[in-house]
């Protein structure tokens, strides 16, 4: 069973740039937004020719990919695969299909969401693939404020794209430093218990996955 991370945030809260310190020879960067990356040097870091950055909304092709990552043995030295973001995929097939009438098109969105983080959950023992995903925060009467994954259609609100991970950061920026939230407050954020000592973390997913590995 692979270990499957989600990060969430609202945009420039530095979930892309959490990814800066991973080893590009080691990582699959799988761009779905399709707006490269946010840090310096990125572009010498992940590309074609380095055969480790694919940029695409396509869910299909990100499967494709996990796949190859799984079994191909040409894919095999990639230790993690970067998903930047869920919502790049979902906005991407919601706009394509946006003529197409009817309560079917949210199904098949929800189902294709589900099944690419399902399926992240069953592959090799020894890789991580790590999510991004924009949040949205929810105001109610009485200003109470909870904020969660953003997601398109409420097919995916039923389903609740949190409870498919173990552990769920939520990036955010606090009097200019950025931070990863470890525990829910006011938020979906959570991670397993006694993983992380302090409820705000350093934004760097390099040090996340060290801690889980030793946990």
């Amino acid at each position: 069973m692979s270990r499957v991370i989600c990060i969430a945030g609202e945009s420039g809260s530095g979930k892309t740039t959490a990814m800066r310190n991973l080893d590009p020879k080691t990582t699959l960067y799988i761009d779905c937004d399709k707006k490269g990356l946010s840090w310096k040097g990125w572009r010498t870091q992940y590309n074609e020719k380095n055969k480790n950055y694919i940029r695409t909304d396509f869910a299909s092709v990100v499967e494709q990919a996990l796949k190859k990552v799984d079994q191909d043995q040409n894919w095999k030295r990639f230790q993690v695969v970067v998903i930047d973001t869920l919502n790049g995929l979902m906005v991407a097939d919601e706009m394509r299909r946006s003529k197409e009438k009817g309560y079917d098109k949210w199904v098949d969105l929800a189902a294709c969401v589900w099944d690419l983080v399902c399926h992240a959950h069953d592959l090799r023992d020894d890789l991580t693939i790590v999510f991004t995903a924009h949040t949205q925060t929810e105001h109610d009467e009485a200003g109470y404020m909870f904020t969660r994954i953003k997601t398109s259609g409420k097919k995916l609100d039923k389903i609740c794209l949190e409870s498919k991970f173990n552990t769920v950061l939520l990036s955010k920026c606090v009097d200019g430093k950025y931070l990863f939230e470890t525990q829910a407050n006011n938020s979906t954020a959570k991670s397993p218990m006694g993983a992380f000592a302090e409820k705000e973390i350093e934004n760097d997913i390099v040090k996340v996955i060290k801690a889980l590995e030793e946990f």
